[in-house]
Order: C-alpha cells, then sequence, then structure tokens
C-alpha cells in the first residue's frame, strides 16, 4: 500500500482515538463510584498470582501493573480499557486493509464494530474480561490474516502473541484458533500456511506466555472452572432433550442479540446491494464463513454433549466480531458502489458516536429526575469518609467484592479484604482497629450479616462486634435519597 493509501485511511485512527478519549473523560464525569468488574479489578490488584478464579488472569495482571506505576484510580481503570479497545479497531482495520481494497469498505469494517452493542456500549459500561478477550482476538486475526497473506516470522509471532493472550484472558478464546486453523486447512491453497514450520513459533509464543497460569491451573482446575460450568448449565432438573432446547435457543437469541442491529444498519447502508452482495464471495469470505461455522459448531458440541444450556451474547465476542469485515467483503466481492453507502454509514456513526456515551452518563445522571439508581449511583467514597471520622482503619472487611473495590479505591494503603473472595490472606496481626462493612439491603436486618460474623470467627477468634448503620446521599440522588451500609469496628481505640 503506497504512503498515500496510508493517509487516506489514518483519519479513522484519528477519529478512534478522539472518540475513546471522549469515553474517558465520560466515565470519569459519570461517577467515582466502581462497577462489578472494575471493583473487582481494584480488589484484585492488591496481590499479583498466576490465577485469581473463574476468569483468567491477563486483565487482572495488566490492570496491576499499571497501578504499580499510575497508583490506584478510576483513571487507571479507565485508561487502560479505552486503550485497549482502541488497540482493538487499529488492528482490526489494519486486518481489513489487507483484505480489502476499497478504502470505504475499510473505513466500514473498522468503525461497524460500533454497530455491535456488546462491544460499543456493554465493553463501555463495566465488562473488562470480554475487553481482553476482545483485544486478543484482533490480534491473533491480524497476525492469522497476514501470515496467510503476507507470511513472516513477524506474522506468526503475532498469532502466537494473540493466542497466548486469549487463553489467559477467557478459556472460551480457545475455539477461535481452532476454527481458523480448521477454516484454512480446508483450503487447499491456504493449506501449506498451516504446514509451515514457523507454526511451531506461534505453538511455542503461545504456551510460554500461558505457562505460569497452566502451573496454577492444573491445582484449581474446579475453582477456575465451576462458576463457568454453573452459568453455562443453569438448566435446574429439566431432562436431556429440554436442555438441549434450551442451549440451543439461547444460542439463537444471543446471535440475533449480538449481530441483529449490525445486519440493520448495513441493510439501511446498502439498500437493496446487500441482497445480491450476500449471494457473492471470495476466498476470504469462504474462510470466514468456515471460521464461523466452525465456531458455532464448537458451541453447538458443548450444548449436545457439555450440558450448557445457557449461551450468552458476549460469549461469541472471539469470533463474531468479524462479521462487519465478512460483509464488507461481500460487497467488494459483488462489486457494489460504496459511495453513498460511506455517507449514510457515516452519518449512523456520529449518531452512535455521540448517543453512547450520553447513554452511560445519562442512565446514572437521569437517578436525579427518576430515582432509579444503578451500582454507579451507590455513595461509597462518602460513606467511607463519614466512618474515617470516627477511626482511621488499619484494615477493612467487605461484605462482597464490589463493596472491597469501592473501599480500596479511596483508601490503598490499607488492606481490604471480602467475605465472598477467600483467596487474599493478608497478616491481620496488630492491625486494629479492623473496619467492618457491608450493603444493607432495604427493608433487610441491620445486624451483622452471618458471613461475616463466621469469618470473624474462623479467622480471628473474634466474636460478632455491635453493628452500626451510615446513610450516605446518592450520586445525583431525588430529593434526600441515601443508600445505607452497615459498619461495625473491632477493637476501636477510645
Amino acid at each position: 500500500m503506497t504512503e498515500s493509501n496510508r493517509r487516506d485511511i489514518s483519519w479513522i485512527f484519528v477519529l478512534l482515538a478522539a472518540y475513546f478519549t471522549l469515553q474517558v473523560g465520560v466515565r470519569l464525569a459519570t461517577s467515582h463510584s466502581l462497577d462489578l468488574d472494575e471493583a473487582e479489578q481494584v480488589f484484585r490488584s492488591q496481590w499479583l498470582a498466576a490465577g485469581y478464579g473463574p476468569q483468567p488472569p491477563f486483565y487482572n495482571w495488566l490492570q496491576y501493573t499499571v497501578f504499580q506505576f499510575a497508583g490506584v484510580s478510576l483513571t487507571a481503570l479507565s485508561v487502560v480499557k479505552n486503550l485497549l479497545l482502541f488497540s482493538s479497531y487499529v488492528l482490526y482495520g489494519l486486518t481489513a486493509r489487507l483484505i480489502l481494497r476499497d478504502k470505504a469498505l475499510v473505513a466500514i469494517t473498522t468503525l461497524g464494530l460500533l454497530t455491535i452493542p456488546q462491544m460499543a456500549f456493554e465493553m463501555q459500561r463495566d465488562l473488562t474480561h470480554t475487553v481482553a478477550v476482545f483485544f486478543s482476538a484482533s490480534i491473533f486475526f491480524y497476525g492469522f490474516i497476514r501470515s496467510l497473506k503476507q507470511p513472516s516470522l513477524a506474522s506468526y509471532l503475532i498469532a502466537g502473541i494473540g493466542i497466548g493472550f486469549g487463553l489467559l484472558a477467557k478459556y472460551n478464546f480457545a475455539i477461535l484458533p481452532a476454527a481458523a486453523l480448521i477454516a484454512a486447512l480446508a483450503d487447499a491453497r491456504l493449506r501449506p500456511r498451516i504446514f509451515d514450520w514457523r507454526l511451531m513459533l506461534t505453538a511455542a509464543v503461545a504456551f510460554v506466555i500461558i505457562l505460569p497460569h497452566l502451573f496454577w491451573l492444573q491445582d484449581n482446575l474446579d475453582f477456575a472452572t465451576a462458576r463457568t460450568l454453573e452459568k453455562m448449565t443453569a438448566s435446574g432438573h429439566a431432562s436431556y432433550l429440554t436442555q438441549v432446547a434450551m442451549g440451543v435457543s439461547s444460542l439463537a437469541l444471543a446471535i440475533i442479540s449480538f449481530a441483529a442491529l449490525t445486519v440493520a444498519v448495513f441493510a439501511l447502508v446498502f439498500g437493496k446491494g446487500l441482497r445480491p452482495a450476500l449471494g457473492s464471495g471470495s476466498e476470504w469470505t469462504r474462510l470466514l464463513e468456515r471460521m464461523m461455522f466452525v465456531f458455532l459448531a464448537g458451541i453447538l458440541l458443548l450444548i449436545v454433549f457439555g450440558g450448557a444450556a445457557g449461551i450468552k451474547d458476549r460469549w461469541l465476542v472471539p469470533m463474531l466480531f468479524i462479521l462487519p469485515l465478512y460483509f464488507c467483503l461481500k460487497m467488494e466481492a459483488a462489486g457494489v458502489e460504496t459511495g453513498k453507502a460511506f455517507r449514510r454509514f457515516m452519518a449512523i456513526v456520529a449518531v452512535i458516536m455521540i448517543g453512547v456515551p450520553a447513554a452511560l452518563y445519562g442512565s446514572v445522571a437521569a437517578a436525579r429526575f427518576t430515582g432509579h439508581y444503578e451500582r454507579l449511583n451507590r455513595p461509597y467514597a462518602t460513606m467511607l469518609e463519614l466512618l474515617r471520622k470516627q477511626a482511621e482503619p488499619a484494615a477493612i472487611l467487605a461484605g462482597d467484592s464490589l463493596l472491597a473495590g469501592n473501599l480500596r479505591q479511596d483508601i490503598p494503603g490499607v488492606p481490604v479484604l471480602s467475605v465472598d473472595y477467600p483467596g487474599f490472606h493478608p497478616d491481620l496481626a496488630g492491625r486494629r482497629p479492623l473496619l467492618l462493612v457491608w450493603l444493607l439491603p432495604k427493608d433487610g436486618s441491620e445486624a451483622l450479616p452471618p458471613d461475616m460474623a463466621e469469618w470473624l470467627q474462623a479467622n480471628l477468634a473474634v466474636s460478632a462486634p455491635e453493628a452500626s448503620v451510615v446513610d450516605a446521599p446518592y450520586f445525583y440522588r431525588r430529593g434526600d435519597d441515601s443508600y445505607r451500609f452497615g459498619y461495625a469496628w473491632v477493637n476501636q481505640p477510645g
């Protein structure tokens, strides 16, 4: 590609850089409180481990490293996520540039990711490990396509890095390289790229990257997989046929949820040109079709033989993120005129780029009018500030990881433990006073939760202390609305 062509599409990356910078600003302006995945990252960044539980540790390792240099903050959280997303879009665009000749279609492919709700909205709202999967899939896919079209040591190395990162991001990522391998083997022209000695480099790099986690996994397999298997196989006492029907229907709904908006946008943008284009093809569309077929077949095998009953749309990210590229390859194969389509598409992208940040902010800020509160409306920082006026805690025990992460954000020098995560065991000897904090459900008991009392007895041989309640005003509250927290002190001075 010539230098002028590179300049012609560089504006896409500038636009995306501005967009993700805006997303960082919107997140910081929305609320100081953390959502579930954000709080998990802050809580678990207190220690470095080869594994943390049901999710592999790639994102935890990355966030831990950034916190070591930049300190624990919402800014560090948001910057990491948006840098990963920006990098993923850039890699996706570079992949499109390898196999698409039409620069307008390269732009539509790259920005087409914004038409997928799970990626444009959900990844910004709270997800972390799924963001890591998207990032890893983008690395692998770029390395894979480049190895097929312009094979080199670097391309095979990139593919290996993508596989290693992906397996450290989510275990279901494994289906993507397997699908790519099978799809390439099915094409006689691509087969030599698979039977290439450099593929050993791909495997070796991936193996070295995941090796530390593999050592942990062999001793913690049940711990790592139990929760995911529980989610997938949650069919109650249903019969085998009912479970399979539930699994297949949930897969169909997940595909519709994932792809429907993208299909609608392409239908609107390309109009009558879409239907004939879907009948066209090239070696690249056929490769992607085989990949998607193998990926979906793998999920069906999990349903039929693995007992999976509930497939979630975000689990499809490692494969169906290629949809915009697939559609644009179809358009190019059909020779569809792209001038008008590009202008229509950019108008839709402008709406999305304004609408998504506005919706993310509005869903929290609208509480002052609706009285409907999200987790980001909860006043964790205000509550901690009130309690620190009573005494400065030397350690904190929280009722769950969401609360633990939010507390640690504002008192990073103090160990924060969570009742729902037994894997963190700091030495609490001499650390007094110990502050206990828990969320109080509406109309629920204000007494110390039984699991916290059991934890105190089992770990510190301390009997249940007297419980108290603190009220703190919601962020964006309506009237005098406030959120209630339960708390107690162990060995409070004075």
